[in-house]
């Protein structure tokens, strides 16, 4: 009879997570067994190539380029799957279900886009997935929402979760430099891909915001319902402007609940200085999360890296251990849905707007912009009006009350259509 207390790993994927992975079960080995009581023992490796040059020296016996090699392997209590994409992970993950085994995943992508069948595979076979870290690396959001928290009604989830996003922002607030420029920095200490689109159209984003609303909405979400908006187009001088305002601009995932459904939206967004989120900078992570009963929440820390991800990672594995060891029913097998929610589309939002406007420097302007506002039922709250070395043209900034988005589209689709303005006007939401 085998050791309950002994548990097998299969490890699909040797990359910088795979390597943290390796390296914590080494080096935290009694740690974990003196906490537990469980001794945790990789089984296998499975890679791409095995004759490649690695971080950790790893006996031949260890490595496999053949999934099967770890699927089929009786002995093998959980494979954890590290290769990201939706294939092949999807297909290797069915078939790790299908055999017998518990999974852990750090594949963000493939649970926001094929979350529903990943997750009615493992019901159907009676096994988890656990995903920790597939949100916000170190950061344990995801037990903290399903069950730390599980007596509360969230209301809503706001989230700084890219970190490449969040350093090339506060580099360009920072040290007053052009997005280019700060990609190129982020690029250099390897804080961003060599294609950065992922990240920087704010796809990584949603992802992670789908799988945080499962979690804490309870709703299935399509993931192509979210409105996504990245960062490319963030100018150094709107960054200077909003400092100037009082406050910093963030690439934020924003989940909110409202009365007949969800608001769902990844967008850059200007914070109030004295924001909870507003001081997280670099390749920090943080999610602030509104409960009726806990109330305001903040979990902030390293949302990458070999070692966050692989903390998150090993926390699965030893969750998922305890009950393999303790031939316990499996609990939570899957993240509960209780309802399909209505999402809104971008239009339907209602929200505060920072406007720049680039105009002909002559009287009767801003009274002409000003009436087009009103009459699509946007009040102003503030009018700045900036320097410029053209005196043809100046930028003019505007913020407004809260206002409907479709209500500002058909404002600013009179108003950059006119004479007055030389450039399409910039749009920035305003989150209170």
């Amino acid at each position: 009879m085998r050791n309950t207390n002994v548990i097998h790993i299969g490890l699909l994927g040797l990359g910088t997570v795979g390597t943290g992975v390796v390296k914590v079960l080494r080096s935290e080995a009694k740690t974990i067994e003196a906490k537990t009581g469980l001794r945790l023992v990789l089984k296998k490796i499975c890679v791409q190539s095995i004759s490649k040059k690695r971080q950790v020296k790893l006996p031949r016996h260890l490595l496999t380029a053949n999934p099967n090699d770890l699927i089929k392997d009786p002995e093998i209590d959980i494979l954890v799957e590290l290769i990201g994409g939706i294939h092949p992970a999807k297909d290797i993950i069915f078939k790790a279900l299908r055999n017998g085994k518990q999974v852990v995943t750090a594949n963000k992508a493939l649970l926001a886009e094929q979350g529903e069948a990943v997750f009615s595979e493992a019901e159907k076979h009676s096994k988890n997935i656990g995903f920790e870290a597939s949100v916000c690396g170190g950061i344990p959001i995801i037990q903290s929402i399903k069950d730390g928290l599980v007596s509360n009604n969230i209301s809503s989830i706001l989230g700084i979760v890219n970190g490449t996003c969040n350093f090339i922002l506060s580099s360009m607030s920072q040290g007053s430099l052009s997005f280019v420029d700060a990609l190129r920095e982020a690029q250099v200490k390897g804080f961003a891909e060599k294609n950065p689109a992922l990240d920087i159209e704010g796809t990584d984003s949603a992802h992670k915001l789908a799988i945080l609303t499962r979690l804490a909405f309870q709703t299935r979400v399509n993931f192509r319902s979210i409105s996504v908006e990245g960062i490319k187009n963030i100018a150094k001088t709107d960054i200077a402007y909003a400092k100037e305002l009082g406050y910093v601009v963030k690439l934020l995932a924003i989940g909110k609940k409202q009365k007949n459904g969800l608001e769902l939206r990844v967008h850059p967004t200007l914070l109030p200085l004295d924001h909870p989120l507003s001081n997280v900078s670099g390749v920090y992570n943080a999610v602030f999360i509104h409960g009726d009963l806990a109330g305001d929440l903040l979990f902030y820390g390293r949302g990458a890296g070999m070692f966050p991800t692989a903390s998150a990672v090993i926390s699965d594995i030893v969750a998922l251990s305890k009950k393999i060891s303790c031939k316990r029913a499996m609990d939570h097998k899957v993240p509960n849905v209780v309802h399909n929610s209505t999402i809104f589309p971008i239009e339907r939002i209602v929200s505060k707007y920072y406007l720049r406007f680039q105009v002909a420097d002559k009287p009767g302007v801003l009274g002409r912009i000003a009436l087009v506002l009103g009459k699509n039922n946007i009040s102003i709250l503030s009018v700045h009006q900036k320097e410029s070395h053209d005196p043809k043209s100046v930028p003019v900034i505007i913020l407004t009350y809260e206002a409907k988005e479709s209500d500002l589209k058909k404002a600013l689709k009179t108003i950059d259509s006119s004479r007055d303005v030389s450039e399409k006007t910039i749009v920035l939401r305003v989150e209170k």
